[in-house]
């Protein structure tokens, strides 16, 4: 594995990748796939540093190809057979999938949890809760046995599911505090209908379950607890919407196609871990932040680590208001406009991310400062630091670099970004079975 990687890096430098010296990257070799282009670039990146690139390329065509391929291959997620479901670095799996007997001590999971949403405890002080119906006929009166009767209980449950099943709700999945939804060991798909608010609670983990072709409901009565139901008004459709709660962690979830974003975080919401789960076909992508005049952002932090923003995508992963968001180590293998936007001077602090620009020349940048002149946002502290920037991609810098913002803004050690393939393999709802290694 270390020899691949150290191959591919070395592929990688030859097509002209060089780290500037304040941390950010700009790819010096053309974007046109010509022979004639390609040869020119191994040229100059030569000239640039005659040291480092001593070999000649016989068929720079073939280099081309090889470093192509051997970023297809590490985005068709499931086809990486070579890699190893634990020991890749990825400290998450690291610490549960390993061990063949996870269903035997399931709650061990919330031990694992890094980033700014690192203490979230979900439901490791309960019982556990098993959904056998995936019905959801009346969400006022949610029939025991079902995902909306565990997730609305007043006390710590750790919820799983007894089989395979697609739950269509009818309205918003109203999630109380001290809740695990774990899907492991069960495929489980909530689609076609609403899908998960996480409002005013704190202590929520959301791990391995598939949310997509999410809807707009409401105009309904819904109930949030066994004490208590009321009038909703229309919802988004959101995936997942996280609204002036604390403590939540999203992971191992494959989300797409919802009317909305996949994740949002607004209202105050904070203590946010955002990990290994695979990102596809969706135009806004992540929200976080309520609006530019709502202070109630300000202190907002979020971990954004580990995760695969693939195929289908457009923007906003994320688009962040005020607050501080580290985005660390995630593979982007697909934008059509940006990948992380902002307003409302937010602090962004990316480490040993991947990013593979679009072939689009028109939309190479990564960053994008949202409805903001120039003058304001060259004072937003944005920076890139041990990113990998391909096909041309670059980070737009910004700000003093206040160590005390950046500080804020930082939840756990980078790897390097050749390590993002492995760290990132595994990203989305992993197909688990008893007794197996997920």
């Amino acid at each position: 594995m270390a020899k691949s990687l150290r191959s591919f890096l070395s592929l990688v430098f030859l097509l002209g990748i060089f780290v500037v010296s304040d941390g950010s990257f700009r790819n010096k070799a053309s974007n046109s796939r010509s022979s004639g282009d390609l040869s020119r670039s191994l040229r100059t990146a030569q000239t640039m540093n005659s040291t480092s690139a001593s070999a000649a390329v016989d068929d720079p065509e073939e280099v081309a190809a090889t470093v192509c391929m051997s970023i297809r291959n590490s985005t068709n997620r499931r086809s990486l057979g070579y890699l190893s479901t634990c020991g890749t670095g990825n400290p998450i799996d690291d610490c549960w999938r390993c061990d063949h007997n996870w269903h035997l001590d399931r709650k061990r999971l919330a031990d694992c949890g890094i980033g700014f949403g690192r203490n979230a405890a979900g439901g490791r002080a309960g019982d556990y809760y098993v959904v056998t119906d995936p019905r959801d006929e009346d969400p006022v009166n949610p029939r025991p046995g079902t995902l909306r009767h565990a997730a609305i209980q007043d006390a710590p449950l750790w919820i799983t599911f007894q089989r395979d099943m697609v739950i269509v709700l009818k309205q918003e999945l109203i999630v109380n505090s001290f809740k695990t939804i774990d899907g492991r060991g069960a495929d489980v798909h909530i689609s076609g209908g609403a899908c998960v608010t996480v409002q005013y609670v704190t202590n929520v983990i959301i791990h391995g379950i598939h949310i997509h072709d999410c809807r707009p409901t409401g105009n309904a009565m819904v109930r949030s607890s066994p004490s208590h139901y009321g009038w909703r008004t229309m919802a988004d459709g959101d995936g997942i919407s996280i609204f002036g709660s604390s403590h939540v962690w999203v992971d191992h979830c494959s989300l797409s196609h919802c009317a909305d974003g996949l994740v949002d975080a607004v209202m105050g919401s904070t203590a946010i871990t955002i990990s290994n789960n695979y990102f596809t076909h969706h135009n806004e992508v992540m929200l976080l932040g309520h609006s530019d005049s709502y202070d109630g952002d300000k202190a907002m932090q979020v971990t954004i680590a580990f995760n695969h923003f693939g195929e289908g995508l457009i923007q906003r992963m994320p688009r962040c208001r005020h607050g501080y968001f580290h985005v660390v180590n995630n593979d982007y293998t697909h934008w059509e406009m940006y990948a992380i936007g902002g307003s409302a001077n937010p602090t962004i602090n990316s480490q040993g991310n991947r990013y593979l620009a679009p072939a689009n020349p028109f939309a190479k940048e990564v960053t994008k400062r949202v409805d903001t002149d120039a003058s304001e946002w060259r004072r937003w502290n944005w920076r890139s630091a041990g990113d990998l920037l391909l096909n041309g991609a670059y980070f737009t810098a910004s700000g003093a670099g206040a160590s005390a913002s950046y500080a804020r803004a930082s939840s756990l050690g980078a790897k390097p970004s050749a390590m993002v393939a492995s760290l990132t393999s595994g990203a989305g709802a992993l197909s688990c079975r008893k007794g197996r290694l997920c």
